[in-house]
């Protein structure tokens, strides 16, 4: 991407994702211009400063609830690009502050729109969608029977079975108030290219993870634990649904994947950015505790009823049409052999460094869940986007990041 000397605007640039991509920006020549709520106390936001880009970043104080402050951004930065990232993106967060979610992530991105569009800027905008519009995903008969039965009849209705691998044209069914939050911004954005010509690309990232996410989010709140385990800090692991599947990437593959959409993405489309791979939030746990230095032989319950042996065992079957690397565990719940339950309590951890338990927490289970995760990346790819990182690429990455931190 030729991005040398020209201007570039990033929302929410002190969050995770933002900051990042600041850096990225800036490494590659551009001139990057940031919009972030200054704090009470003056202080440089954390991931800034963590990034070194506090004096190579021109920082913007505005509120993207107010379109005013937006407005006023827009002409500071007169930017050719916008990369839209500013949001309430804690999917949990947003059960609990379910108005804020939506004044955050509707209103600000309704405002940014309407503000390039009275503003007459010719600036090509990049909107941080999510993987998690597509909430219920449907990946087995037996597992539609049992959503059927907790929320009763489902819309829309499956038109085949499974719906995973998940493309751009799959149904939507947002299960948490930011996931809705998103569907608004994601139409939005392909209402106003519609309408009046704004150039607007939706990019329905999956999840991106690595050195220096939130501690709310669970890949963090796993290798935290796991550091400090190995550290013996504490003697067990605490955990909400560890049967959901995600479809984890490194964030440096989301970088390129949004630079390359702003390059070459076609206007008034929606970009799915994934690694084309499904892992359960179990596997996360295990791999982890491998990577910290712990020889896995077999996982059990509280109650020893379900017993898996060499439950880290990799797993390059087929499953949806795709030959993608797994975990013997992640198979056995994919193929609905195995699930664990709040009843389990929780699962012991048999290794060569003794015996390791994972507890269970019913406050850390949502109100409503994505089941599963898994990306059709076909249409990206087309345009030239490719994976480079690994699950573990990830993990280790995090794991470094809170050994050097002591989180």
């Amino acid at each position: 991407m030729n991005i040398k000397n020209k201007n570039v605007l990033i929302t929410g640039v002190s969050g995770f994702v933002g900051s990042r991509l600041a850096k990225y920006l800036l490494d590659k020549g551009a001139n990057v211009y940031g919009l972030f709520r200054v704090r009470a106390d003056g202080n440089i936001p954390y991931n800034i400063k963590f990034m070194g880009i506090e004096k190579d970043i021109h920082l913007i104080d505005s509120d993207v609830t107010d379109i005013s402050s937006v407005s006023s951004a827009l002409t500071t930065g007169k930017p050719e690009y916008i990369f839209h990232l500013a949001a309430q993106s804690f999917v949990a967060q947003s059960f609990i502050e379910p108005c804020v979610t939506m004044e955050v992530n509707c209103n600000g991105t309704l405002n940014l729109l309407e503000a390039a569009r009275k503003g007459g800027f010719d600036t090509k905008i990049i909107f941080a969608g999510s993987s998690e519009e597509y909430g219920l995903v449907i990946y087995s008969e037996a597992q539609y029977k049992h959503i059927k039965e907790k929320y009763g009849e489902i819309f829309p209705n499956p038109v085949a079975i499974p719906e995973v691998p998940i493309k751009e044209t799959n149904p939507l069914r947002p299960v948490s108030p930011y996931a809705v939050s998103k569907v608004y911004g994601d139409f939005l954005m392909r209402n106003y290219y519609l309408t009046y010509g704004l150039k607007t690309i939706v990019s329905r990232a999956f999840n991106h993870e690595g050195a220096g996410r939130g501690k709310v989010f669970v890949t963090t709140l796993i290798t935290d634990q796991v550091a400090q385990l190995k550290r013996g800090e504490i003697d067990h692991i605490t955990i909400g649904n560890i049967n959901a599947f995600r479809d984890w990437s490194h964030i440096h593959d989301m970088l390129r994947g949004y630079c390359l959409l702003a390059e070459k993405g076609k206007f008034g489309e929606v970009y799915n950015q994934g690694s084309r791979r499904t892992n359960s939030v179990l596997s996360y746990i295990l791999l982890s505790l491998e990577e910290a230095g712990y020889t896995i032989n077999k996982i059990q319950t509280n109650n020893g009823k379900k017993i898996v042996e060499n439950p880290t065992e990799p797993d390059n079957s087929v499953m949806f049409g795709y030959s993608f690397l797994k975990t013997k565990v992640d198979r056995l719940i994919l193929e609905g052999k195995l699930e664990y339950e709040l009843k389990d309590e929780g699962i012991q951890v048999i290794t060569n460094k003794g015996t390791l338990k994972v507890q269970f927490d019913k406050d850390r289970f949502r109100p409503s869940d994505v089941p599963i995760l898994l990306s059709d990346t076909a249409k990206i790819e087309e345009i030239g986007f490719t994976i480079k990182h690994s699950l573990k690429d990830i993990i280790k990455d995090q794991l470094d990041y809170c050994e050097d931190c002591k989180i």
